[in-house]
């Protein structure tokens, strides 16, 4: 059921919005505070869309998925915005019938913009997404600031803000607590997103507030068999989550993450400070590669305090594709309790400096001249960023 077919009396939104007039121009609307009870109703009798291109079926399962609440496709210069109102997804029922496993099809999203260029979303509040809450995918310019999302720490698998195979993203001045993820980067999966071949790239994420319940605060994949690249991300504030800063991916993948650039990070009861794991996701059918082996290179962190931290970090590469360049530095984490060691390392290699409790020895080599890989130029949004 798309949001321009539901009237008032079915929705509870304080939203202005674009739409198309028949002339083909925007015009701006406000809705006013109405009623979500419609997604209470059985599912069956929600609007089945077919599977984004990129991921070949649903990702929770296979086949169709159920239409997101607020859609659209192939717009342009789309706002999404209020005077600090609220979106309340009621995700409960939602969560129920995935946890009881009474779907047939994938769920739906809060929001989510299709092959879309100049978008923004501002000035507002998300609550209880059914599953992502706002996922732009295939878009251009995209603007998310000054917005806060949250969902309950048992919601299963809901997550914050999910740029899919889109460039030019800029998410700025938000606070996002989720039961898994809060902002999760991707770019298709498997040999569906090795064959649409769209990067997510060209991504500035600054002065954010993150919670993951049971995921990371910042992901990147596993999904990312299109590739991920050209990543700034810079004052972040990362607390009470399972995972911090992770990269995921495994064979069959395809793809890469490379050229990310993370700074100025601060941290506190955090499980696992930064992980890097090879054998993360599942496959979406049997037709996928095994020799299609994915990428992970130029990775920079530096910049970071943590507080009550347990693992410094977990790096599992891939042995016939190590993950390369990672480079670490000004980097210090109080971990709690003191463990026999507090980074776990293989199929890796990088520099550092100036990082406490000391990185394994995979990580060891000095950052000096030699390693000039470690600081990267970046456009972002048409400007140079250098580390």
């Amino acid at each position: 059921m798309p949001f321009s077919t539901l009237s008032h009396s079915q929705i509870r939104v304080v939203l202005s919005y674009m739409f198309h007039q028949e002339n083909g121009s925007l015009e701006a609307s406000t809705l006013p505070a109405i009623s979500l009870s419609f997604w209470r109703k059985d599912p069956h009798n929600w609007e089945v869309i077919e599977p984004l291109p990129s991921y070949g079926r649903g990702t929770e399962i296979p086949g169709g998925r159920y239409q997101s609440l607020i859609n659209g496709h192939n717009l342009h210069d789309v706002v999404i915005t209020g005077n600090n109102g609220t979106i309340d997804g009621m995700g409960l029922v939602w969560w129920e019938w995935f946890s009881s496993h009474s779907l047939n099809y994938s769920r739906p999203h809060l929001v989510e913009l299709v092959a879309s260029n100049y978008v923004v979303v501002s000035n507002l509040s998300f609550l209880n997404a059914p599953a992502y809450t706002i996922h732009p995918v295939y878009c251009s310019n995209v603007n998310i600031q000054n917005i806060s999302i949250s969902a309950p720490p048992e919601s299963p698998y809901t997550v914050g803000i999910v740029p899919d195979s889109s460039d030019g993203v800029c998410i700025e001045d938000c606070i996002i607590s989720m039961g898994y993820d809060a902002i999760a980067l991707k770019s298709g999966w498997d040999e569906y997103g090795i064959a649409y071949g769209r990067p997510t790239k060209n991504v500035h994420i600054r002065r954010v507030y993150l919670r993951a319940s049971s995921g990371s605060t910042l992901a990147f994949g596993s999904d990312m068999s299109g590739g991920i690249s050209n990543v700034l991300v810079e004052h972040l504030n990362l607390h009470n989550s399972l995972s911090g800063i992770e990269f995921r991916t495994t064979r069959g993948r395809g793809g890469y993450i490379k050229e990310i650039v993370i700074s100025d990070v601060k941290m506190e009861n955090v499980y696992t400070a930064f992980a890097a794991i090879g054998h993360c996701g599942s496959h979406p059918d049997d037709k996928f590669d095994p020799n299609a082996l994915p990428l992970l290179d130029h990775i920079t962190m530096v910049d970071v305090i943590g507080r009550n931290i347990t693992i410094a970090g977990s790096f599992y590469g891939i042995p016939e594709s190590p993950f390369t360049n990672i480079c670490l530095s000004n980097i210090t984490l109080s971990i709690n309790p003191v463990p026999s060691s507090s980074w776990d390392c293989s199929n890796v290699s990088g520099f550092s400096h100036s990082v406490l409790p000391m990185p394994c020895p995979d990580l060891l080599k000095p950052l000096n001249s030699s390693s000039s890989s470690c600081s990267p130029l970046l456009r972002i949004n048409g400007e140079t960023a250098v580390l």
